[in-house]
């Protein structure tokens, strides 16, 4: 049977193309919802990325397995909490099989072994930052408990539905991020590498990370080659034109920069010194974003030789390299 039939009668549901087709998955915290792109094929639907684990999420989808709606396997864009959320479920409830990349599968094994909740300790330490929350934590890590059914690499095609997707490594947000494109359609899945409406983060995660905002400004030169008629990203809604959005992208992160080398150019300062005078007093939750952002901020500036740092007492300080 032909499920796109079935999916056109469905409300949730968005139809993107003739073989694609949009569940905003809610959840009640994070960023509140994700944008599920299900791909027709054959076999099922490939569903691309899932939702983080709540309530609600599950009931979304429940109740479109519960229509009739056919799902041949899960394939994720990278292995942060909301996208990869309910792959566990799937698995448990319907036997669904989960395809992560070969990098990601190495952040799902570093996650489970507190790896990257230590080096975050470490690294809020070493930046003069809060002490992480304990419910933090513990919060994200439900979401790795899970086997993922098959492993692909990056550098090979995929099959999503009845197509080939050529599988591009976009690395800043996620040192594992990935967007999927689709020659004859010209179909772009973007994961959170780019959003309409504002800037994705873009951190240190771990101590392999590196210059992570120097990838992400490759990753950005990268997608914006391919010139896709439809960009599908993973929060928000369709990308119109890419090209412009990742000059928009660019341009926002390039006034971010002038604003943090600014901050150090009369005084030394650590990273969440600059962070607070940037954004304002804010709780550590709504903190936390633009803390990480402003440590990555730092290690490309002075990649660069915009800043420099020395460190104290076990603190990082920077100074404009003026």
């Amino acid at each position: 049977m032909d499920n796109r039939i079935e999916l056109n009668s469905i409300a949730p549901l968005t139809k993107i193309t003739e073989n694609i087709y949009k569940l905003t998955v809610r959840y009640p915290f994070g960023m509140f919802e994700l944008n599920s792109y299900l791909i027709y094929g054959d076999q099922g639907f490939t569903v691309i990325d899932t939702g983080s684990y709540a309530d609600e999420s599950i009931t979304l989808w429940k109740n479109l397995m519960d229509s009739g709606v056919k799902i041949e396997k899960i394939v994720v864009t990278h292995t942060h909490p909301d996208h990869i959320g309910l792959c566990r479920w799937f698995q448990g409830n319907y036997q669904i099989p989960v395809f992560v990349s070969d990098l990601g599968y190495k952040e799902i094994q570093k996650n489970r072994d507190h790896t990257v909740t230590n080096w975050t300790r470490k690294l809020f330490k070493e930046h003069n930052g809060p002490a992480l929350p304990e419910d933090i934590i513990g919060m994200e890590a439900p979401a790795y408990r899970f086997e993922p059914d098959g492993l692909f690499q990056i550098n090979e095609p995929i099959k999503l539905g009845n197509d080939m997707y050529e599988v591009i490594w976009t690395p800043g947000h996620a040192h594992d991020h990935l967007c999927f494109y689709e020659p004859k359609q010209e179909v772009m899945i973007l994961g959170d590498l780019v959003f309409d409406h504002l800037s994705p983060i873009v951190a240190i995660w771990s101590e392999e990370d590196g210059n992570v905002l120097k990838d992400y400004f490759q990753s950005l030169d990268k997608v914006k080659a391919f010139s896709p008629k439809q960009s599908l990203p993973g929060h928000g809604i369709m990308i119109e034109d890419l090209a412009m959005r990742v000059e928009e992208t660019k341009s926002r992160h390039q006034h971010r920069l002038e604003q943090v080398v600014d901050c150090v150019k009369q005084d030394e300062k650590t990273s969440y010194q600059i962070c607070q005078e940037v954004y304002g007093g804010l709780s550590f939750y709504k903190l936390f974003a633009p803390f990480m952002s402003t440590i990555s901020r730092m290690v490309y500036l002075e990649s660069i030789g915009k800043v420099k740092s020395v460190e104290k007492n076990g603190i990082i300080y920077y100074r404009a390299n003026i």
